[in-house]
């Protein structure tokens, strides 16, 4: 049964100064199957090899991403890892959800990605500990691309952002781990 999780205008997580918008109808987290096929690994997202991605939905629509202090303001889409990791074709302008992680608000550990450009990710390297409901606990600035361990599922809830720090597929990652305040 689906239900509405919003004001007139929408719902916002606050997330160290980041703005979670959820808009539109989502269903209830117990009422939403797993999915039924192996999610493919996130080869390439994070490094050469990984681990499969724990099994959640994907992320509805509606959901976007705004930190007003580091100018960032993106829809999130769900990613595709044939086209983000085999093909190296992720698209510019969005933040993506790693298919199988949890959904940002719903507990367990919510991974986003995208292009380190302005207006995208690459100012997170300005992020600091500035909180409203969550707080940017961790900052990871040289992740080997095949540690993968930055995936895998919580027992508390809390957000993962990466993004790259250079063009090459085994350039570092740069992550960022923010938890409730």
């Amino acid at each position: 049964m689906a239900r509405p999780i919003i004001a007139a205008a929408g719902a916002a997580l606050l997330i160290a100064g980041i703005l979670l918008f959820v808009a539109g109808e989502h269903q209830n987290s117990e009422s939403v199957a797993p999915l039924a096929t192996p999610v493919p690994s996130a080869t390439g997202i994070l490094g050469a090899t990984a681990t499969p991605v724990p099994t959640n939905p994907p992320i509805s629509d509606g959901y976007r991403i705004q930190i007003p202090r580091l100018a960032i303001d993106l829809p999130i889409a769900e990613g595709d890892i044939e086209r983000d990791v085999v093909v190296q074709q992720t698209p510019e302008n969005f933040a993506f959800h790693l298919p199988g992680t949890a959904i940002p608000g719903m507990g367990g550990n919510a991974y986003l990605y995208a292009h380190a450009r302005r207006g995208m990710f690459l100012a997170l390297w300005n992020a600091d500990g500035l909180a409203l409901k969550y707080v940017v606990r961790e900052i990871h600035p040289r992740v080997a691309p095949e540690d993968t361990s930055w995936i895998d599922p919580t027992p508390t809830e809390r957000l993962t952002l990466q993004t790259s720090t250079g063009p090459s597929r085994s350039d570092p990652r740069f992550v960022v781990i923010a938890t409730p305040a």
